[in-house]
């Protein structure tokens, strides 16, 4: 007597779950351009780390007590390891009514989203689904009050314990779409990908107004408002993002990134950086070359940079150790901090704040953004914001001023407590407004009575310029060092080795929130 019988029995019934929802559905979904659940898992996990949970989940047709058919739940989810760590993942199989959230069998997503919570691993979306069904109320025999099923307190518990990514992976409505921004980095596919709270059908029904899924909540809606981060050519390009991602954050906060050995040369001096900052102050220059003369080679991972583009924000490594960096970026408005670029900065503010990375700031702020239409979307309010969020982050923090800071913006980079630290380029200058704008202020009288006004505001200005000198700064202690340009990397390096036991003391959740999507 033996259980072969029963074993086999178990591998036919696997084998319909994984046929998801059977040829047809599979062609129509490869047809579409897109691969199925079960290919973007191939994808995310390392060979041979897959671990399916609930296989077996779904409708069952019987014939006396032989099973005919088992139509497989829509929802795919267990574990796998990304580079050696274990992950959990839930993903949509739109091969079965479309990947309706409300057609599912079980709590399958609450599920994994619990055990990745409980056993302080990433979690990952791998979104492909739409929202609710009214042919489940048929099938139920009733409507019914919705409840907080994007997962109430689990999912801001998640958010402020355990990295959490979503991969847009197809058209998303109601539920997925909210799922698709409750996380830490999202990703979208161009020409593939669309999000939205409701499709076309319903909006038209609401509205009157028709309109494409794509016009609605394609790639040229989503990622420029700043809902979804980051674009990807492709499905494998979107899931290698996301592998990419996690590569820089520890498995929880209770654990400090994952350091990694480096051979870029912790001494390195890159002869570029004495040339980048153009001595004339209106040209602008490219910030991106700053980044590669300092970082670890190949480092930086970008983050929303079609969104609030006048700061580029992201992650990269510095001799190995990870860290969230920002740099203001003259090609957009200047550089100066709008309302979308403020944004982007507190959401790395608190990404770093979770998951103690290390903060890295190349400052070239203008100040904030001015004019009508930012006063209409609520800079000062923005503003406030991003002061008292800089005010309450204790993660080690370094700044080297690579221009200018003007302002209250301009006042983010430094910090009165915690482990801080800043130096200056010679290229710096600075103060409460602009020499150009501020001598038609202050000096309005002088400049009117003058026999020739443009005369006369130039020789103020000229005057206000040659004060205006870091070394005049460095003499008061207004800025504790100047530094060649060439030494910002061994700098920084000294300062990231100092920083890495001070994390150690911080491992853990904090108090409150951490982190707001």
């Amino acid at each position: 007597m033996s259980w072969h019988e029963d074993v086999e029995e178990l591998k036919r019934q696997e084998a319909m779950a994984r046929a998801m929802g059977g040829k047809e559905g599979v062609e129509f979904q490869h047809n579409r351009g897109k691969l199925t659940v079960r290919e973007r898992i191939e994808l995310l996990a390392d060979a041979g780390s897959f671990q399916e949970i609930g296989t077996l989940a779904g409708t069952p047709t019987w014939d006396g007590d032989r099973l005919v058919q088992l139509k497989p739940s829509n929802t795919v989810i267990g574990t796998c390891r990304i580079a050696g760590r274990k992950v959990a993942f839930s993903g949509g199989d739109f091969t079965i009514r479309g990947g309706a959230s409300d057609a599912n069998v079980g709590n399958k997503r609450g599920h994994a989203e619990d055990f990745a919570l409980s056993a302080r691993i990433p979690f990952v979306h791998l979104l492909d689904a739409t929202g609710g069904s009214v042919k489940t109320f048929e099938q139920i025999g009733r409507t019914y009050l919705p409840g907080n099923a994007a997962g109430g307190g689990r999912v801001a518990e998640m958010l402020n314990t355990i990295p959490v990514v979503s991969a847009v992976l197809g058209s998303v409505a109601g539920l997925p779409a909210v799922q698709a921004a409750l996380c830490h980095f999202n990703i979208m596919v161009k020409k593939t990908s669309q999000v939205f709270v409701a499709g076309p059908k319903v909006v038209e029904q609401a509205t009157g107004h028709t309109i494409s899924k794509e016009d609605l909540g394609d790639e040229r809606v989503q990622v420029k408002n700043g809902v979804i981060m980051n674009l990807a050519d492709n499905e494998r390009d979107a899931i290698d993002q996301v592998r990419r991602f996690l590569s820089y954050l520890p498995s929880s906060v209770y654990e400090a990134p994952p350091r990694q050995s480096c051979d870029d040369d912790k001494e390195r001096r890159d002869e570029s950086l004495m040339s980048v900052i153009p001595k004339d102050r209106r040209k602008i220059y490219d910030p991106k070359k700053i980044l590669s003369a300092v970082l670890d080679k190949g480092s930086f991972f970008e983050m929303s940079p079609y969104y609030g583009r006048a700061r580029m924000t992201g992650l990269a490594r510095v001799y190995g150790i990870p860290c969230g960096v920002m740099i203001n970026n003259p090609k957009f408005n200047g550089g100066s901090m709008d309302v979308a670029a403020g944004e982007k900065t507190l959401r790395l503010l608190d990404l770093c704040d979770t998951f103690h990375l290390p903060l890295v700031y190349f400052a070239d702020e203008p100040g904030f953004s001015v004019g009508q239409e930012q006063e209409e979307m609520g800079i000062v309010r923005a503003g406030a914001r991003i002061v008292t969020a800089m005010s309450a982050s204790r993660t080690p923090y370094i700044c080297f001023i690579v221009r200018q800071l003007y302002g209250v913006a301009g006042g983010l980079h430094s910090r009165s407590d915690g482990f801080y630290r800043r130096y200056a380029w010679p290229s710096t200058h600075g103060g409460s407004m602009h020499i150009e704008g501020g001598t038609a202020i202050a000096y309005k009288r002088e400049i009117e009575d003058a026999a020739d006004p443009d005369a006369k505001r130039a020789e103020i200005e000229a005057r206000l310029q040659a004060i205006s000198s870091p070394f005049r700064n460095a003499h008061a202690f207004g800025v504790e060092d100047i530094i060649d340009p060439r030494d910002t990397r061994p700098l920084l390096v000294d300062f990231l080795e100092d920083a890495w036991p001070v994390l150690l003391t911080q491992l853990g959740p904090r108090a409150g929130l951490s982190y707001r999507p």
